[in-house]
């Protein structure tokens, strides 16, 4: 997996069971049990708890709360949450999987990391059961294994539908040479694609600070020589775009004269909305105010803020809860999880793909003032999104 870790205003929350956005039409289609809506339905939650890697535990305890408070939320239909304890390790993943299965778990919520995922979801492939992944990695997506992580091609969508929209039309990617980095090259490439954009350029770096400082006059050049209104960076606030949003004013391809736009967001750590060359940048976001009423009421529930990826185990319980409270037999099933009008999550809209991936509604915001501001809502509804 790649770039996942870089997570009751009672008027404003609307119950889980209606949590849908549209009117469930949910057909047979796609593998999944049957199940009794009027019965607690059996979901099993797998965890990295037992994990040696640093902050796992922390991350264990966050996505159990988050769905504990995403059922306490439910209205009208009953979960059984199960929770699996994986250690972050693969092999295990698929052994409490089956094990999940073989005690009656009707879907699995989880696992995190990308092996463990498709390791849980060839477990029980032909157990006729769904897993909701909280990973991002769109490469084991599909079949029975649908990802919730917010993926580059949901940012990358965003950024250059947007960046069209706005004229921006003619960009250089700058990318760094690892999986994310290219990944990330590849996703706005084929986004710019079908926005009517154009990637003009594309340079490499390497993440060592003697790579990023010999790749500016490369980008100042391919900017010039290329005439670009915009460069998009996949570097990221834990990397290289402190340095590289330095160096580039410095070099002279100043963000007045060509408009920055971020794979990542840049306004974590707060530390980053000081540095002068991430300003009037852009970059894509979960809806902040949802994100700040689910941050607030797991705050007042727990006692401290959610991990950064925690408010994905919310989101399953709330397509889950969504789909068994219009009471039909195929809830679970391929089709009904595909359904097109997506669900409401903690940052907004999100719905499950055909081919396991997810799209996700994302605000774009700009840092004006050392301040986040948004700039372009996130879309309420799929239809017409411009996603």
């Amino acid at each position: 997996m790649f770039a996942v870790f870089t997570r009751a205003r009672k008027a404003a929350l609307v119950a889980l069971s209606a949590l849908v956005l549209a009117s469930c039409d949910v057909g047979i289609g796609g593998g999944g049990p049957s199940i009794d809506t009027s019965a607690p339905v059996p979901v099993a939650l797998l965890v990295p708890r037992g994990s040696a890697q640093p902050g796992d535990a922390i991350l264990a305890v966050s996505l159990e709360n988050a769905a504990r408070l995403a059922i306490a939320d439910l209205q009208g239909v009953k979960i059984d949450l199960r929770v699996y304890d994986t250690a972050g390790d693969a092999g295990t993943a698929a052994t409490v999987a089956s094990q999940a299965v073989d005690e009656g778990a009707r879907i699995i919520l989880g696992p995190v990391y990308a092996e463990s995922a498709n390791a849980a979801g060839l477990a029980v492939r032909n157990r006729n059961v769904n897993v909701l992944s909280f990973s991002n990695n769109p490469s084991i997506a599909g079949g029975n294994v649908f990802i919730l992580g917010p993926t580059f091609e949901n940012t990358a969508a965003r950024m250059a539908s947007y960046a069209a929209r706005q004229g921006k039309r003619n960009t250089v990617v700058v990318y760094s040479t690892d999986l994310a980095g290219t990944a990330g090259r590849d996703a706005f490439q084929a986004a710019a694609n079908r926005a009517g954009g154009r990637v003009a350029s594309s340079v490499p770096f390497e993440l060592s600070q003697q790579s990023v400082i010999a790749a500016i006059p490369r980008i100042k050049d391919a900017v010039a020589s290329a005439g670009a209104d915009s460069i998009f960076l996949t570097a990221n606030t834990a990397g290289a775009l402190p340095l590289m949003s330095q160096l580039l004013p410095e070099a002279g391809v100043a963000p007045g004269q060509v408009q920055y736009m971020g794979l990542t967001r840049w306004d974590i750590p707060s530390q980053t909305l000081e540095l002068p060359g991430v300003q009037g940048g852009w970059f894509a976001l979960p809806d902040p105010n949802k994100a700040a009423v689910f941050n607030s009421r797991y705050a007042a529930a727990y006692g401290g803020a959610p991990h950064p990826i925690g408010g994905l185990a919310y989101d399953g319980i709330a397509a889950i809860g969504a789909l068994v409270g219009a009471g039909k037999a195929d809830a679970l099933t391929g089709g009904a999880l595909t359904q097109g009008a997506g669900f409401q999550g903690v940052g907004g809209i999100f719905r499950l793909n055909g081919d396991g991936t997810n799209s996700r509604g994302l605000a774009v915001a700009t840092i004006q003032n050392k301040q986040v501001v948004v700039i372009d809502p996130a879309p309420t509804t799929f239809s017409g999104a411009g996603l």
